[in-house]
């Protein structure tokens, strides 16, 4: 399987797992952060408010970035069928561990309350920041063709 067709297939994957986190941060989890965090509060954008809605807050950007990066993906996997660079690949990488380290932090941060994953989360935003460079030197009309390199490891010309 070409790498084209692996970055399509985890696109989509990921834009439903996406969907699926979307849908029960809106339809199962407000209940579930009430009774869990009840009493508590965070602080956010300088204001105490009640911890549950900081972390459904939190769980639905985990949600709404995973749905970008997904999207990242499908173009990764759109562009490689007709631009061959390493840095495609990067990119795809880049956004699949974004996905996996910011959203993935987010998604177990509220549901378990764990605030030590807080600290990972800014690694997955620098992979997925890295993620979208990769894929404009990727999609790049100017970037020199002879800078990459096949499979074999020589230039192509």
């Amino acid at each position: 399987m070409d790498s084209g067709k692996i970055w399509l297939t985890l696109g989509a994957a990921m834009g439903g797992l996406g969907v699926v986190a979307g849908s029960f941060a809106a339809h199962g989890l407000d209940s579930y952060f009430t009774e869990k965090y009840a009493g508590e509060t965070r602080s956010y954008a300088g204001s105490e408010i009640p911890a549950s809605e900081k972390y459904l807050n939190d769980f639905k950007t985990g949600a709404t970035y995973q749905m970008y990066h997904a999207f990242g993906l499908i173009a990764v996997g759109l562009l490689s069928g007709s631009v061959k660079k390493r840095s495609l690949d990067v990119a795809g990488w880049c956004f699949a561990g974004g996905i996996v380290f910011f959203c993935g932090s987010l998604y177990v941060l509220t549901i378990t309350g764990m605030r030590w994953l807080g600290m990972v989360a800014p690694i997955g935003g620098l992979l997925m920041i890295a993620g979208w460079v990769a894929l404009a030197v990727a999609a790049c009309p100017c970037a020199p063709k002879a800078n990459d390199s096949d499979e074999n490891g020589t230039s192509e010309t």
